[in-house]
């Protein structure tokens, strides 16, 4: 190679570029200001875009229909079928200028298609930038990946990109032996992204997938999600330290340090942390439980690494640190079976039967919907003492649904004993206190004598 053409500073390769870009501009503009074949290159892509945009005209509407008609098919392709019935203009036209791109280069000079090829290659790749950055849910960071690949694909096919990739290579950073150019950043910054995308679609896929197999517990199922989810993450992190061009060994010793002081401040969340992994393993909760902590009543909605997310009934959602989880007492009414018993007190007057109120009792609780009978399930009323004003009863009745609630079941069995104790003329009685009132002469002798 000639040393004189060895660009020997960031100026020469900042002028390289800029060279680069001139002459494919002054090429462009050649292409349109000079008679012949490259203008009637720019007349044919504008009546490509027209035709293009009539056809979407006039089959948009079956297009719309045959789409509506797939009922059966995933959301991620209907998603994509949404997102081409909107850029229904560009895929026409990329179809009709790359099929007049190929029979152009066969039938005549390949010259007389040099800008149709450009078009329809910058149409392609705006298309499938488009899509691609669907998967992007962060809309800054989408809009970043969305101009970022459009200035590449513009390079690419202006055919620029060595100059730009040598100028930005030149803008670099040098320690010893680590080299960090401008060129390294922007492809690590694209790569994390790429890779945090795949990251995540493979997290979905893997928790759909563990969610759908019966013979793994929910319990397990959110472990191996969780260890998934880490594992995927992790090697985003790592490949993105090497593309930088650091030393994974150098570092070691550096973040070992930083580690131990990290812990030494984070003692609680790492106590969640490894209490999120207790719960886990030894399946004491998993999703779907019904649990009792403190005054805290609900069904467990998800488990978190640091945290569980209890739902009550009044649609709070309460984050529990893992640790409490642990350390405290935990009603859990659902761990081996989602049977759950309730007792409800009740008192009738002691002129009633015995027999015929809990024979009555029984009989109202068993028409309550969501109460169970039958078996070790049946419903018992039995008497637990005489009060002051009333026979004392406790009636017992077992639930299979604890998450649908506990209060609504006990004011239906309540409602429901009402209405059978009014229809038999069984009396529910109630404390009762009578006020006398002496004389005054008897108040002033009572006062006297005291």
């Amino acid at each position: 190679m000639n040393q004189d053409l060895i660009p020997s500073s960031l100026t020469d390769l900042y002028n390289n570029m800029v060279a680069g870009f001139s002459s494919e501009l002054q090429e462009l503009v050649e292409l349109v200001v000079t008679p012949g074949w490259r203008q009637y290159q720019l007349v044919i892509i504008l009546f490509l875009w027209a035709l293009a945009f009539l056809l979407k005209v006039l089959t948009q509407p079956r297009w719309d229909a045959w789409t509506r008609a797939r009922t059966g098919w995933p959301k991620w392709r209907l998603r994509t079928m949404v997102q081409l019935m909107q850029r229904l203009t560009l895929v026409y036209f990329v179809l009709l200028s790359w099929l007049l791109y190929l029979v152009m280069q066969h039938v005549t000079w390949p010259s007389r298609s040099y800008l149709i090829g450009i078009i329809a290659t910058l149409a392609t790749a705006w298309l499938a930038i488009a899509l691609v950055a669907r998967l992007v849910r962060n809309r800054t960071l989408r809009r970043i990946f969305k101009w970022a690949m459009w200035v590449y694909a513009t390079l690419v096919a202006l055919n620029l990109t060595d100059d730009v990739a040598e100028f930005l290579d030149g803008v670099a950073i040098s320690v010893g032996d680590l080299h960090i150019s401008l060129l390294g950043i922007l492809k690590a910054i694209l790569l994390i992204g790429v890779l945090l995308t795949l990251a995540r679609i493979g997290t979905r896929a893997a928790e759909r997938g563990l969610q759908s197999n019966d013979d793994i517990t929910p319990s397990m199922q959110v472990l191996l999600a969780k260890g998934i989810q880490v594992l995927l993450y992790g090697a985003v992190f790592l490949a993105a330290i090497r593309t930088l061009g650091f030393d994974l060994t150098g570092i070691a010793l550096l973040s070992g340090a930083i580690g131990v002081g990290i812990g030494f401040g984070l003692q609680k969340v790492v106590s969640n942390l490894i209490s999120g992994i207790i719960i886990l393993m030894d399946r004491s909760i998993k999703p779907g439980d019904v649990i009792s902590l403190g005054d805290t009543f609900g069904w467990i909605n998800a488990l978190g690494a640091r945290y569980v997310s209890v739902v009550t009934r009044d649609g709070r959602e309460y984050l529990i640190p893992n640790e409490d989880l642990i350390t405290n007492q935990v009603v859990n009414w659902s761990h081996s079976d989602k049977f759950v018993r309730l007792d409800l007190d009740f008192g009738t007057s002691y002129e009633d039967d015995p027999h015929k109120v809990r024979a009555t009792a029984i009989r109202a609780v068993k028409a309550v919907t969501r109460v169970l009978s039958g078996g070790k399930h049946e419903p018992v009323c039995h008497i637990t003492g005489f009060g002051d004003s009333s026979v004392d009863y406790v009636l017992r009745f077992w639930i299979s649904d604890p998450t649908k609630g506990l209060t609504n079941i006990r004011g239906n069995v309540y409602l429901a004993l009402w209405d059978a104790f009014q229809d038999e003329g069984i009396s529910i009685p109630f404390p009762q206190r009578e006020v006398r009132l002496l004389p005054e002469n008897a108040n002033m002798q009572q006062i006297a004598e005291e």
